[in-house]
Parts: structure tokens; C-alpha cells; sequence
């Protein structure tokens, strides 16, 4: 099975991780794993203030502090995965590599605001399901 695991590094994807190492089914060799992480775009006029190098080399170093306990986990677990970062709006990104990946599953964390807090601040979760047609287990 392919698997997406969307992740940001918040207290969430720690859960989600612990989810993941509590149920056998998700994790093991025949599955192939990849992470995904979405670094927020740096402003265009502040980008365009800065050389490209120092503006990637600025992306790479903030996903890699996602993605290096995700790493570790991973490990730990025995297990290889292909680790992916995006610059942009998260929903969007995840959905994208999602649908063109042609994954079987796509885990993520969710804050779990429900309803009310999702009309208010918007959701990752809720838009990704809205605009992805992999199935997607959230853990709350």
C-alpha cells in the first residue's frame, strides 16, 4: 500500500505518529511510505529582496526541522520513506501530491477544532478531503 503521511510538526503529528506506532496494520515493510511537509512561502517582495540560494537554503532548513524527528521515527520503526517538501499552502500541497502520487492512503493529524472552529479559522484537514479523492484517515 502507498501511504502519504502529511505531517507539520505540531503536537498533532507527534500524535499521529504514536498512532501509527500503535497499530501494527499501518505500519511494516509492504507499505511504501511518503512524508510530506509544507513550508509557508516566504512573501514575493520579501523574496525578491533575497538570493535564491539564501531563499532555498532557507526552505530546506525549515523542512528539515519537520522532518528530522520524523526521520528518527521512522528509524526507529525500521522502516524507509521518501521524504517531500513543498513551499506553499499546505491543503493545496498535500492534495496535489496526494492525487498525483496515486496513493492509497493519506494520514494526518487534525486539531480538531469541529465545526464551529473550522467556519472561523478554516481547516488543512477539511480542505485536503474536499479537494483530494485518496482516502484520508485523521488523528486526532
Amino acid at each position: 500500500m502507498k501511504i502519504l503521511v502529511a505531517v507539520d510538526g505540531s503536537s498533532y503529528t507527534k500524535r499521529m505518529l504514536a498512532y501509527l506506532a500503535a497499530h501494527d496494520e499501518w505500519l511494516g515493510q509492504h507499505h511504501e511510505y511518503t512524508v510530506v511537509h509544507s513550508v509557508m512561502a516566504v512573501p514575493p517582495r520579501a523574496a525578491s529582496a533575497l538570493d535564491k540560494a539564501v531563499l532555498h537554503a532557507y526552505y530546506e532548513a525549515e523542512a528539515e526541522k519537520v522532518f528530522k524527528p520524523i526521520r528518527s521515527f521512522f528509524n526507529r520503526q525500521k522502516l524507509k520513506a521518501n521524504f517531500v517538501a513543498k513551499i506553499g499552502h499546505a491543503a493545496d500541497n498535500i492534495a496535489g501530491v496526494a492525487s498525483k502520487g496515486k496513493f492509497d492512503l493519506l494520514i494526518m493529524g487534525s486539531h480538531g477544532h469541529g465545526t464551529l472552529g473550522n467556519l472561523v479559522m478554516g481547516s488543512v484537514a477539511t480542505k485536503v478531503m474536499a479537494n483530494c479523492d485518496t482516502p484520508v484517515l485523521l488523528v486526532r
